[in-house]
């Protein structure tokens, strides 16, 4: 069964990972969410949840500005190519819909074989804001506790410049 927000709070608890939620009307998409990057400091972002034909699995985390170029991620992690994946998938894997993809879906077991890559534009930034697995609230954290929170998920972030 997939992590709830209550499940999430407790584990960022456990962590010592301070945090400050915003509930809002849903976001699917970057430009609806736009709105909120004048009341909620640090930096906004975007995750995409990404496969290619050999079922290997990519979670994006991304500035919300930056353009990710699929093909050029797909060089770099010698993969081939990458696309976006199936809601179904999704919701297997990380136990989210579209639209609420987040670092934070990585606190699920079934999350164990995704590979996570971080925009290295987010790590200029002292905070960072993402889904806290639904699109219906923002949650900020300091940078440096959402790199902590994914290698506490026992993943190991490549922290690469995606623009």
């Amino acid at each position: 069964m997939a992590a709830d927000r209550n499940t999430l709070d407790a584990r960022l608890a456990a962590l010592g990972i301070a945090t400050t939620t915003v509930e809002h009307e849903p976001v699917f998409t970057v430009e609806e969410s736009a709105g909120l990057r004048e009341s909620l400091p640090g930096a906004h972002t975007k995750s995409l949840f990404l496969t290619d034909a050999d079922g290997r699995m990519v979670l994006v985390v991304a500035k919300d500005d930056t353009r990710v170029d699929l093909k050029a991620l797909a060089k770099r992690l010698s993969a081939g190519r990458l696309s976006f994946g199936k809601p179904e998938r999704l919701e297997a894997v990380l136990g989210v819909r579209p639209g609420s993809v987040t670092p934070f879906a990585l606190i699920n077991a079934s999350a164990a074989g995704v590979t996570v890559v971080v925009d290295q534009a987010i790590m200029a930034f002292a905070e960072v804001n993402c889904h806290p697995l639904e699109n219906t609230a923002t949650t900020r954290l300091a940078t440096a506790d959402l790199i902590r929170f994914i290698k506490a998920c026992g993943h190991e972030p490549t922290i690469v410049p995606l623009a």
